[in-house]
């Protein structure tokens, strides 16, 4: 790998870690509502609204259901709208948003319905309200659950970033593509795909050791 590459590494770097930290953050501003909704309104939830359920289900699922980089294509209209562009690093965090925002939701109900049912009966038995239940009981209770999430989603959108640099995105994903892949210089992909790799153990060890400090059950 010829030297001069070396000084593509930490804007690269930083790059990828810009996309994927702001999308995620922009995400579970969407995705964690969406979540909370998902389990509220469930038919064995504490507001039971069936029609209002399956209707966040379905766009959910149809959401989750679209290739990253399909979906990434298919939102160039809209990513030029907002940021002014189809490409680089800011259009990649558009795409990254609506294809997290969804999986973040699943990942939030899957933690919040690990909840001991008997706990929230019991806040409901004592008159507590929908939020109340929510914010001192739903969201406590799963906070384990909930940073283990935040871990696996983090590194899932590092993923989808990284597939981006085949279609015009920036970061550590480009530069694998258009100097490593393109050009025959396996040394370089296999060089962001190490530093990838690197980041995505660093998230899950932060987001496991996160989760047992607060996991009331290891105590």
């Amino acid at each position: 790998m010829r030297p001069e590459l070396f000084q593509l590494i930490l804007p690269s770097t930083w790059e990828s870690l810009y996309m994927t930290l702001l999308s995620a953050a922009l995400a579970y501003v969407v995705g964690l509502p969406l979540g909370i909704l998902l389990v509220v309104t469930d038919k064995n939830g504490i507001r039971p609204i069936p029609a209002l359920n399956a209707a966040l289900g379905t766009i959910v699922n149809l959401l989750r259901s679209v290739p990253f980089l399909i979906l990434f294509i298919a939102l160039r209209g809209v990513t030029s709208a907002v940021v002014g562009r189809a490409y680089g690093a800011r259009a990649v965090i558009v795409a990254l948003f609506v294809a997290a925002a969804p999986f973040i939701a699943r990942m939030v109900e899957s933690s919040l319905k690990e909840v001991d049912p008997g706990v929230v009966e019991a806040s409901q038995s004592m008159g507590a309200s929908t939020m109340q239940i929510i914010m001192k009981v739903l969201l406590p209770e799963a906070r384990a659950s909930l940073l283990v999430g935040a871990a696996i989603s983090i590194t899932t959108i590092l993923g989808y970033s990284a597939m981006a640099g085949i279609v015009g995105g920036g970061g550590l994903g480009a530069v694998a593509i258009n100097y490593g892949y393109y050009r025959g210089e396996d040394t370089i992909m296999w060089v962001m795909i190490i530093i990838l790799v690197a980041i995505v153990q660093v998230f899950q060890e932060v987001g496991m050791r996160l989760s047992r400090l607060v996991d009331k059950r290891i105590r």
